[in-house]
This record gives structure tokens, sequence and C-alpha cells, in this order.
């Protein structure tokens, strides 16, 4: 992947708050749930906090593979990629903010709390510069002319 690559797949997560990991059950099973954003790292790895003894933790245990997509008016991504279960107190505190003790009240020494580590694969995003108000133009000049919708742009990304 191209350096603007990363940072344009970066760029756009970095401005999303919560994101829809989908984890992969024991029956083969597809679940997703919604999950607070912590951390963009630069080359593409999201950070989660969890109960240690919760359905996603044993999902990922099982079947580390996941998705995770966020979306806004204008922008969406996927992104594909392995998941692990970290313990590491100190990056447990390095993350911690108020949010996440309205989840997780005792605090980050708090041995059943885990973070969950999404290392990318793959992604893939679609954005349209100009928001909401270049969306709905884009959308009427379509209606009116006759022409296909362009839908900004997408692209598909694979991540080192």
């Amino acid at each position: 992947m191209t350096d603007d690559s990363t940072r344009k797949v970066s760029g756009l997560l970095s401005d999303q708050r919560l994101g829809m990991l989908t984890t992969t059950d024991r029956d083969g099973t597809l679940i997703s749930r919604p999950m607070a954003l912590q951390e963009v790292e630069f080359d593409g790895d999201l950070w989660f906090f969890a109960a240690r003894d919760s359905r996603k933790v044993a999902h990922i245990t099982a079947n580390p593979h996941v998705n995770v997509a966020v979306g806004s008016g204008s922008t969406w991504i996927s992104l594909t990629g392995t998941a692990a279960v970290v313990t590491d107190d100190a990056k447990k505190k390095e993350l911690w903010n108020s949010g996440v003790a309205a989840w997780f009240p005792d605090g980050p020494d708090d041995d059943e709390i885990v973070l969950i580590k999404v290392d990318g694969d793959s992604a893939e995003y679609w954005d349209t510069p100009g928001g909401r108000v270049s969306t709905l133009l884009s959308f009427a000049k379509a209606k009116v002319t006759g022409e296909a919708y362009s839908g900004g742009e997408n692209e598909k990304v694979d991540l080192p």
C-alpha cells in the first residue's frame, strides 16, 4: 500500500468514534456489535476495550478474522483484519478515557478488562468530498441529467 493510501484510510478512520465489530460465532454466524474506537494507529490498527468474559472475546479466541465497519453521512470504511485479545496494563492506561469508564467503572486496573487489537489486512472506503450537501447535489444532478451518480471516491487498499 502506498503512503498516500495509508494516510487516506487512517485519516478517514480518525474522524470516526464508533464502529461495528463483526466476529464469527462457533456455528459460523456473523455477529456485529457497536464498539467505541479507542485509537487508530497510522498503519490502520484499531483498539477496543472489552470484558474478558464477553462473547466477542470468545469469538476472537476461536476465530480471529474480523471486520470493522464505520461510517458517517459521507464516508464509509470496511476494514478486514485479524484480532487479538491483549492484556497490557500500560496500554489500557494509555487508552483509558471517561467514555470507557462509563462501561467499566472499576478502572483500567480491573483484570476483567482486556483490549482487542485489530490488525488491518485490507480496507475499502467510500468518501464523498464535500459531505452530505455535495452528495445531495450529485444525486439531483444525476436525476436531472439522466447520468449515473458517480458516488465519490472508492478504493480497496491492502494494508501492510
